[in-house]
């Protein structure tokens, strides 16, 4: 065959290929771009990248930063812990956490959770009051807990001990994860902005006077802790926040982020690939929003309880039972909820997936455990755990959410 023969065959195929891959297009069948992504169900790796991240569904852990309390300190409040109120009840209190790469990396986490206190002057919580209680150094010498900055730790004098003393430890941790493995599906991160301190409740439970005993009186978050809350975020993600997903990127156009969620206006799962979700909650939420509920220029969303705000984007219902219809209806109006498959150890002791089924087939997109893996102990005959874990159906920790786009899921996993 000649060479301009076969130069003209091979036109002409291109041609009808041309022609009825346009056909395809205009039938609706496929989306620019998923040619080369068609895999054996439709969907492959490609394609997937087009779904939009309030269509994925999640694990993220709770308290992330968390390492065991204490054990003297653990002891002497279960001694007491009837005089004390649920918040304070130590068996809540018996879990712990690994180092965040370890929770991204091995288990495959994709969200955690940061509790924060402000430290403006440093040595805010250099000290730690309860270890009088039970004849140790009250001064933790500890060189990170002098400076001035946020620090991260469950309840100040009691539940310390952490991965990661400051809050900026904290993301610098995380960045390095991210940053080593960019092509991770968004990690969304629950900062809960904390206030309260055991200052007034334990030492009116202790049934006897302690000399010296002066528990910690948190700072509170005022307008110069709003402003270096987002200053720290940039120390570590840069000034222009260019792996951060913010809320101006959200909002757009849309005159709130109510609007521009219920108009699904998320990014693709492709353009977040390695990016960062901060979501605020807890004691300083309403000067955060004091700038205004658009949250212009700031760093972080804020989680409200209600679609019905004007910064409603991100809703956070913790009952996945109760809350049930309300998070079906958050999620299928373009909200992104957070939910909780368990609390304070109890469904570790009992082995009830009640709240995780629940929370999983409600379609919110973030659900926060202890339990991405068993509690260590589960394994001791008589030890009173169980093997409890939390994870999507087939052990995933991420997916396509079945509930929030049913016309996109399939047999197709998500991958990174």
């Amino acid at each position: 065959m000649k060479k301009s023969q076969k130069l003209k065959q091979i036109l002409l195929l291109l041609l009808l290929l041309t022609s009825y891959i346009s056909c395809k297009h205009d039938s609706g069948i496929l989306n620019l771009g998923d040619i080369s992504a068609i895999g054996e169900n439709g969907l492959g790796p490609d394609s997937l990248d087009l779904l939009k991240i309030n269509e994925i569904q999640l694990v993220a852990s709770h308290n992330s930063y968390r390492t065991k309390t204490d054990p003297s300190i653990f002891n002497f409040v279960q001694s007491i812990k009837g005089l004390l109120p649920s918040g304070l009840n130590p068996d809540g209190w018996d879990y712990e956490h690994p180092p965040f790469p370890q929770q991204l990396g091995n288990y495959k986490v994709r969200g955690l959770e940061l509790d924060i206190y402000y430290d403006p002057n440093g040595g805010l919580f250099a000290n730690r009051a309860g270890n009088l209680l039970v004849q140790k150094p009250v001064a933790s010498g500890l060189a990170e807990l002098n400076y001035p900055g946020f620090k991260m730790l469950h309840i100040p004098d009691l539940d310390y001990n952490s991965n990661y003393l400051t809050f900026k430890a904290g993301l610098i941790a995380l960045k390095e994860w991210s940053d080593a493995n960019p092509n991770h599906i968004p990690i969304f991160v629950n900062i809960e902005t904390k206030e309260e301190t055991p200052a007034s409740v334990v030492t009116s439970a202790i049934p006897f006077p302690i000399p010296g005993l002066i528990f910690t009186e948190a700072a509170l978050f005022d307008a110069s802790a709003i402003k270096d809350l987002d200053e720290e975020i940039k120390s570590v993600f840069g000034i222009n926040l260019e792996k951060v997903f913010t809320p101006d990127e959200l909002r757009q156009n849309y005159p709130t982020l109510r609007e521009a969620a219920m108009a699904r206006n998320w990014p693709s799962l492709q353009s977040m690939r390695g990016h960062i979700v901060f979501i605020m909650e807890g004691d300083a939420v309403d000067n955060y929003l004091e700038g205004g509920s658009s949250l212009e220029g700031k760093a972080s969303f804020v989680y409200s309880n209600s679609i019905n705000k004007d910064y409603a984007s991100f809703v956070i219902l913790n009952n996945p039972v109760s809350d049930f219809n309300e998070i079906q209806e958050a999620v299928s109006k373009g909200f992104m909820v957070r939910t909780r498959s368990d609390s304070d150890t109890e469904e570790a002791r009992t082995n009830d997936y009640t709240n995780a089924n629940s929370a999983i087939a409600s379609g919110a997109q973030i659900i926060s455990t202890d339990y991405y893996r068993p509690d260590p102990r589960s394994a001791i005959p008589g030890s009173g755990w169980s093997d409890f874990k939390v994870a999507l159906p087939d052990g995933k920790m991420f997916r396509i959410n079945p509930v929030v786009a049913p016309d996109k899921f399939s047999t197709q996993q998500l991958t990174e």
